[in-house]
């Protein structure tokens, strides 16, 4: 993308450094991905200047963010389609540019102007559809809820156009009287003139001759060869060697005038009809522009969400970093200064991704699936603590290095332009106001510059622009001379932009000195690429805190140099240095190890918690088990009870009805003898017998006057505590208690007042 001018030469100068930075990062194709998920040529547009901006502050960014948050959302949520590819928005912005002008606009400018009104109509309905639902939506929608609630639309207007234009970008005949007349005309008239030359085409019909009807400026004529004679007399419109001459029959002549002037008539009306609706269009033009401009500003929001969708992007944490904390407990408690877990670089996913379609579609089928799924891209793991200011990653050539700068980059300037970052999860990043880079051979012939006084002129540049908000990554820090100087020159750069010239600085080196700045200042961090000394190739992985080693002389024994001039390499190489590889293999075993304990450690304290989980869950399913036991014993013992007492009552009854029938049978004197005998004795009569039972139920009767009242506590003894009274039934002497969360039916002589 071009530098756009400049009004001086050091903002000039300022810009030229910072689309450097963004062009070999590549970002320039990034946004033209992110583009092409733009469903109007004018979205495309706009996304793409949006994504270039370079002058975007943290708030601006925190709003871009949340409108792709919104737009993921809508989309997740499905009714309301953010698609509006059916609309020709250039057409649309013809339409507007006649309409100021006060030139009547064409048929396909005005359909194009109804499909963008009904487009803002139907996204409205469904979005207040949806709130109708569930009115947690609007807010979760916010802010594009806002910008769809805004909408007016011209019913009036939309009808209108619906009336007189057709699908296909023509006035329809029912548009006025005089232009439906017209037509009609026009088609008498082309009938009689197609009549009149087919029956002179019929009458000089020969076995030489050959003649066809024709149409020169709108007017009907018959083509003939060269040189060929006919009976009739005509008008010669054209002719020429070897194409033969067109002619227009003296007698079509007044047909073919009076066809003119018709379809002048045609043109005339069609033109009113036009203008008159360019005329309603006019009233309405500032509503219509606004209606564009929401609908792709609307369009740009959903590309960013669908772009992030569409490769399982997350949105990412950004924060604005505090400058002036000293400790993580004023620096928010933030574990991390930028915490990418598992990113992707995004163009090298998109590749994959296209090469797994190809391969999908090709003709090998599943073995050319299996063999892009063996070249997928290797996540990357950034995890940089809140006290680091410059990072040192060291490795082989082509072990990833150069991508890992460019996935922190990219993932850098997504976050601020509201994009989703390819990452396993949340990413935490700090709002950089700006991203330099040095990578790549930056030499330059125009200046007559080295690669070393190309990238040299670059970094200088790069510290005079950085802030303590900015992102430096600088790629093969030092390279390019001689070593000693390269490394010494490589230290002194870094230690100044670890003193304030940058937030954070990412510098990939093969200077050994260059590891050593870690153990002098915290501020700096090692970082080394992953190689797999058993198949001699990068594994693209990052391991933090460790320094990486040469392995230059391995790799050249193993790919079977002669020994001698192996082991002359190792002693010129010296001892110390061999055992400080030595050391670094140890440390990087050490780290591999510590690795997979880690690994195994998450795995063994998940599977804990998820069986604690479930201790829980069983031993809570026993307590509520135990407890509904409990209860049923309790309504079983309750059941039992009552059956008793009515048993009892019953029983009671029959026994009371049995003593008043007693004394109504006549007297006799065994019964006089009886009666003595029992009174001399003592021995219990029935009105004796039944005293306790009558007892019990004068007993009964006066517990039922004593009722506990509705809301009283009670004391149950087969429980063990007092319950609420729910309901009462007096004739029944029974009574709902709440214990708990249980409801019971317990009978007056179960409960205790309290």
């Amino acid at each position: 993308m071009a530098i756009p001018p400049s009004s001086s030469s050091s903002s000039s100068s300022s810009s030229s450094i910072h689309y450097d930075s963004l062009r070999v990062l590549e970002w320039d194709k990034l946004c033209d991905l992110v583009a092409s998920f733009a469903t109007t040529s004018l979205g495309r547009e706009a996304l793409k200047a949006q994504l270039w901006s370079l002058d975007r502050t943290y708030e601006e960014s925190h709003r871009l963010l949340g409108e792709t948050n919104a737009a993921v959302e809508m989309n997740k949520h499905g009714s309301c389609r953010l698609q509006f590819g059916h609309i020709d928005v250039m057409l649309v912005k013809a339409a507007i540019r006649k309409g100021r002008r006060s030139m009547p606009v064409n048929g396909y400018e005005a359909r194009a102007v109804m499909a963008l009104l009904q487009c803002a109509e139907t996204l409205q309905g469904d979005l207040k559809v949806a709130i109708k639902q569930d009115k947690d939506w609007y807010s979760r929608f916010m802010p594009l809820s806002e910008v769809i609630m805004e909408f007016v639309v011209n019913r009036s207007l939309v009808k209108m156009i619906e009336q007189v234009i057709d699908e296909d970008g023509s006035v329809k005949d029912s548009a006025s009287p005089a232009l439906k007349q017209s037509r009609q005309q026009v088609r008498v008239l082309e009938g009689k003139i197609q009549q009149l030359m087919e029956r002179i085409i019929r009458d000089e019909r020969s076995e030489t001759s050959n003649l066809e009807v024709n149409k020169v400026d709108g007017r009907w004529c018959i083509k003939m060869d060269s040189g060929q004679k006919t009976s009739f007399n005509g008008l010669l419109l054209s002719s020429g060697s070897g194409v033969g001459s067109t002619i227009e029959p003296l007698s079509a002549v007044p047909l073919n005038d009076e066809l003119q002037r018709t379809r002048a008539l045609v043109a005339k009306a069609e033109s009113d009809v036009l203008l008159a609706l360019t005329k309603k269009m006019h009233l309405d033009l500032d509503n219509i522009e606004k209606i564009l401009k929401s609908l792709v500003h609307l369009d740009v929001i959903n590309a960013r969400a669908t772009y992030g969708l569409s490769f399982g992007g997350s949105s990412p944490n950004m924060f604005l970093p505090d400058l002036n904390s000293s400790s993580k407990s004023e620096a928010n408690n933030r574990e991390w200064t930028l915490y990418l877990p598992k990113a992707y670089h995004p163009l090298l996913l998109q590749r994959y991704k296209e090469n797994l379609l190809k391969a999908k579609k090709g003709v090998n089928g599943a073995s050319s699936v299996a063999t892009v799924d063996n070249a997928s891209p290797v996540p990357v793991d950034f995890l940089v603590s809140y006290k680091t200011r410059v990072i040192v990653i060291t490795g082989p050539n082509t072990g990833g290095k150069t991508i890992c700068l460019k996935t922190v980059g990219l993932a850098a300037m997504m976050a601020k332009s509201g994009l989703y970052v390819l990452a396993s999860e949340s990413a935490q990043i700090p709002w950089f106001d700006s991203v330099f880079a040095d990578i790549g051979d930056e030499q330059s012939l125009s200046q007559s510059l080295s690669t070393f006084s190309g990238h040299l002129r670059q970094i200088s540049n790069i510290r005079l622009q950085s802030t303590n908000q900015s992102l430096v990554l600088l790629d093969e820090v030092g390279a390019g001379t001689n070593p000693l100087e390269g490394a010494a020159l490589g230290m002194s750069l870094l230690e100044s932009f670890a003193q304030g010239g940058a937030l954070l600085t990412i510098a990939t080196t093969h200077h050994g000195e260059l590891k050593t700045l870690k153990y002098s200042n915290e501020a700096f961090e090692n970082a080394c690429m992953e190689f797999d000394e058993v198949n001699l190739k990068p594994t693209y992985k990052v391991l933090w805190g460790v320094p990486g080693r040469s392995n230059a002389i391995n790799i050249a024994e193993r790919l079977g140099l002669p020994s001698v001039v192996v082991d002359t390499a190792r002693k010129l190489y010296g001892s110390a240095c061999a055992e400080i590889d030595e050391v670094i293999t140890d440390m990087e075993k050490l780290k591999q190890d510590y690795q997979e304990l880690l690994d195994g450690s998450r795995h063994h304290l998940i599977r804990s918690r998820e069986l604690y989980n479930s201790l829980l869950n069983t031993k809570r399913k026993i307590t509520e088990h135990g407890i509904n036991l409990r209860y049923k014993k309790m309504r079983d013992v309750s059941d039992a009870a009552a059956t008793a007492r009515s048993i009892l009552h019953k029983k009671v009854r029959q026994l009371s009805a049995s003593a008043k029938q007693q004394p109504s049978q006549p007297p006799n004197k065994s019964a006089a003898n009886t009666s003595s005998i029992s009174l001399d004795k003592k021995e219990p009569t029935i009105t004796d017998r039944k005293a306790p039972a009558v007892k019990a139920i004068n007993q009964s009767s006066a517990d039922r006057s004593k009722l506990p009242k509705v809301g009283d506590m009670v004391h149950v003894s087969s429980l063990g505590k007092k319950v609420s009274v729910l309901k009462v039934d007096s004739s029944k002497g029974e009574m709902v208690v709440q214990a708990g969360n249980m409801k019971l039916k317990l009978n007056v002589t179960d409960i205790q007042r309290s």
